[in-house]
């Protein structure tokens, strides 16, 4: 019920154009990590991969707002694993463009999960928008998280779109723009990724971070 309020809350707060965009320094691997890391116990209840990939020219240091970024990885992530049965869900992070003082980064969520029929494909980020009535009944949810996603998104300068396969699964792609601050040497990058990766092995929970090993 909590969850419910805070969507429409969320939503109400958008559509009245009272959301206004943070712009700070942050680390988009000790942002995204944890934020994966609430998610990982709601895949393991159902026995599906949670993996995540960060490309390696991603820079380390970004300014934007880290929370903004955060609520939309945790819609797409979350319906991604709500609508999977089996397999994985994986989370890649690539540079699209680069300029002097922004970077423009490429986020696909992808799932092997029940797909979206493709007369639905184009309403799907309406305001309380589902694939079909049964989708509604089986899985819950109000509808607004992809329309908050969209609109957040296009707050970050970007955009998002869809590809999916009717009992095949889909991918969700979007683009933000984020301001460039001091870039960490390599050294420093090699060392954190180490570190990230005995960490994750640790932990047990089935999380796989890809740029962690070697």
């Amino acid at each position: 019920m909590l969850e419910l309020i805070n969507t429409i809350l969320d939503f109400s707060k958008i559509e009245a154009g009272k959301l206004k965009l943070e712009s700070i320094e942050f680390n988009l691997r000790d942002t995204l990590e944890p934020t994966l890391r609430t998610l990982v116990l709601r895949a393991h209840e159902k026995s599906l991969a949670l993996n995540y990939q960060v490309g390696p020219e991603v820079p380390e240091t970004l300014v934007g707002d880290p929370g903004v970024l955060r609520q939309i990885v945790v819609n797409l992530v979350g319906n991604a694993i709500k609508f999977t049965e089996h397999g994985e869900v994986s989370v890649r992070v690539e540079r699209e463009s680069e300029e002097e003082r922004r970077a423009c980064l490429h986020f696909r969520i992808e799932d092997t999960g029940i797909g979206i029929p493709v007369e639905s494909q184009t309403r799907i980020f309406e305001a309380f928008a589902q694939a079909d009535s049964s989708t509604t009944r089986r899985y819950g949810g109000t509808g607004l998280g992809l329309t908050i996603s969209r609109r957040l998104v296009e707050m970050m300068g970007g955009r998002i779109w869809l590809e999916s396969t009717l009992g095949k699964g889909s991918a969700f792609d979007f683009t933000a723009w984020l301001g460039k601050a001091g870039q960490t040497n390599s050294r420093a990058v090699t060392r954190y990724r180490r570190q990230a990766s005995i960490s994750l092995c640790r932990s047990g929970v089935g999380l796989s971070h890809p740029l962690g090993r070697g």
